[in-house]
């Protein structure tokens, strides 16, 4: 029965995973490694880019067109290219604008699950919601999804932040997806999401019975991030981690306050552990603020560097105008640097109180965050302590270790409902 203790047979689903920014590959890495270690069976099934996995952890590849890949992003796949009815409908959703991957991506995992079926025991979607899992739990595979927060959200944000009503509407094809996310949820018969913020929005957003959710946090490894022993801070540093062309990552309000900040303090410098696009919104914000020589971004390294860049930094900040949970926050609090956040979606729920475990500030603020950084880091004695106490409150709060062993609670119960 579910409720024995036996190990489990997980099929961890990924439609996509980038390894080291961007809160779903970190999710999947993390997660099926802590699953392993509690003695669990976990195969990721992963389209592009693949997630980073543990050894033990085995990836089963799903290539999709990868129409959305760094170096071509939004490319017109080749006739050729076009082999099996999954690749039809993945080129045809994207000729009509909409985002395709979540969908195709999930009746790629249904064609290779229904020949696998007695191989697992439970199926963990992760965020994808596409119709597909539907077709996965009529074959009998009980399904699971993990929510951070409601791609609504990012929908309602992109849109007002939009410039002219044809970006409008093109915004609202292409977040069209949404609405079969909703439907998915909807059904389920159960969700987990991370945080108390995101269950309102998902029971707002996806009309999902709050009855059929449960809240299971993300983590940390406090032993991989912490203070990097000999590595001294370097004055005016500042870090953050942010997907550079996402309006809800607020990373133009961030570049606006350096901005200020450097009018009186040259030695500010920004470093964004991400991906600039050429050509994209901050590329532009950094040009016409005349901060070129000011802001570095980081991609594409292991955590191990990505610890070390905490470690050089004076103060890490989180700029989002919302955020379902905040990996960024609690790798960056678990390494002792003072952290400046806004209180968009969860994150005064995960950081904490101001001026105890973080420094807040309202978001889309930058007179408002400008303000708290150059506070910060004129008072290095009070950014010590606050930096102190919010890797203590990582440590007491959020673990890898603690994630598993809740969601595998989550698995149990849906098991047991399935009489599994």
């Amino acid at each position: 029965m579910a409720s024995d203790d036996r190990p489990l047979r997980i099929a961890l689903l990924a439609y996509r995973g980038k390894p080291h920014c961007g809160g779903q590959g970190i999710y999947v890495r993390h997660l099926s490694k802590a699953l392993a270690d509690l003695g669990h069976h976990v195969e990721v099934l992963g389209g592009q880019p693949y997630p980073v996995l543990d050894e033990r952890v085995p990836l089963v590849e799903l290539p999709s067109l990868d129409i959305y890949n760094d170096h071509f992003p939004m490319r017109m796949p080749g006739l050729w290219e076009i082999k099996n009815w999954k690749d039809f409908i993945e080129v045809s959703t994207f000729s009509l604008g909409t985002f395709p991957e979540p969908l195709a991506f999930t009746l790629r995992a249904w064609d290779h699950l229904k020949h696998r079926k007695n191989d697992f025991d439970i199926v963990h979607d992760n965020q994808s919601l596409g119709f597909g899992l539907l077709a996965i739990e009529r074959m009998g595979l009980p399904v699971i999804a993990t929510i951070h927060h409601p791609i609504t959200v990012d929908r309602r944000l992109e849109i007002e932040h939009a410039r002219g009503l044809y970006k409008k509407l093109t915004l609202r094809r292409w977040y069209a997806f949404t609405d079969m996310q909703t439907e998915v949820a909807r059904r389920l018969e159960r969700v987990i999401t991370v945080s108390e913020n995101s269950f309102k929005d998902i029971s707002h957003d996806h009309k999902v019975n709050p009855d059929r959710m449960h809240i299971v946090p993300v983590g940390v490894d406090p032993e991989l991030f912490l203070p990097v022993e000999g590595v001294k801070r370097t004055p005016g540093m500042l870090i953050t981690t942010a997907s550079a062309d996402v309006a809800m990552k607020g990373l133009r309000y961030l570049l606006e306050a350096v901005a200020k900040l450097r009018t009186e303090r040259p030695e500010v410098t920004l470093t964004v552990i991400g991906k600039a696009k050429p050509g994209g919104e901050s590329a532009r914000t950094i040009e016409d603020l005349g901060l070129e020589g000011a802001v570095t971004f980081v991609s594409g390294v292991p955590d191990e560097r990505i610890v070390e860049l905490y470690s050089e930094a004076e103060v890490a900040v989180v700029p989002s105008l919302y955020e379902g949970f905040s990996l960024p926050a609690i790798e960056a609090m678990s390494c002792s640097i003072p952290l400046v956040a806004t209180t968009g979606g969860a994150v005064p729920e995960v950081v904490g109180p101001d001026n105890e475990t973080a420094f807040l500030v309202p978001p889309g603020d930058s007179g408002a965050l400008a303000a708290k950084l150059g506070y910060v880091l004129d008072h290095p004695r009070i950014a010590a302590r606050v930096g102190a106490a919010g890797r203590q409150r990582v440590i007491d709060h959020w673990s890898w270790r603690h994630t598993a062993e809740r969601t595998v609670e989550q698995y149990r119960a849906r098991l047991e409902a399935a009489g599994k």
